[in-house]
């Protein structure tokens, strides 16, 4: 009798844990908050309203970035990530970038936001990375995808 009740725990054990074990099947993407847009005349003409950057962070495809700018709470603030559309020819190829902030606020507070962009537009064909070239940024960013 102990010994069926021992082989009944351990079945039941051994099922409990199968069914706690992890699923790729199971993971969700999130999505980014806008696309990168690829567009050389808007990269050449467009300007930005004055922010200054926090973090900056990639997560899948998803280029992220903390920004904070004078605002009263940044509702109206909008934000796009322009390609100039160029690549250059490096090893690894290379692209050249822009976050463009619109704010119309006039308030002397400082607010904080953080927005995500999908880079898949600006990806090369045949091509597993690239280096961005922000524009205010000190450094250059490796995108690895």
């Amino acid at each position: 009798m102990k010994l069926s009740k021992i082989i009944t725990a351990c079945f039941c054990f051994t099922l409990l844990l199968m069914s706690t074990q992890c699923d790729d099947d199971d993971v969700v993407n999130v999505p980014c908050d806008q696309t990168a847009i690829v567009d050389s005349g808007f990269y050449e003409s467009v300007e930005s309203h004055v922010y200054e950057v926090g973090d900056v962070y990639f997560n899948d495809n998803c280029l992220t970035i903390e920004i904070s700018a004078s605002g009263c709470d940044g509702n109206s603030w909008s934000m796009v990530l322009v390609d100039s559309g160029n690549i250059a020819e490096s090893s690894p190829e290379q692209r050249y970038l822009k976050f463009v902030l619109n704010n119309d606020e006039v308030c002397l507070a400082i607010v904080s936001q953080v927005r995500s962009f999908d880079l898949t537009p600006i990806q090369v064909a045949g091509s597993s990375e690239i280096i961005l070239n922000i524009e205010g940024f000190p450094e250059p960013v490796m995108y690895s995808y």
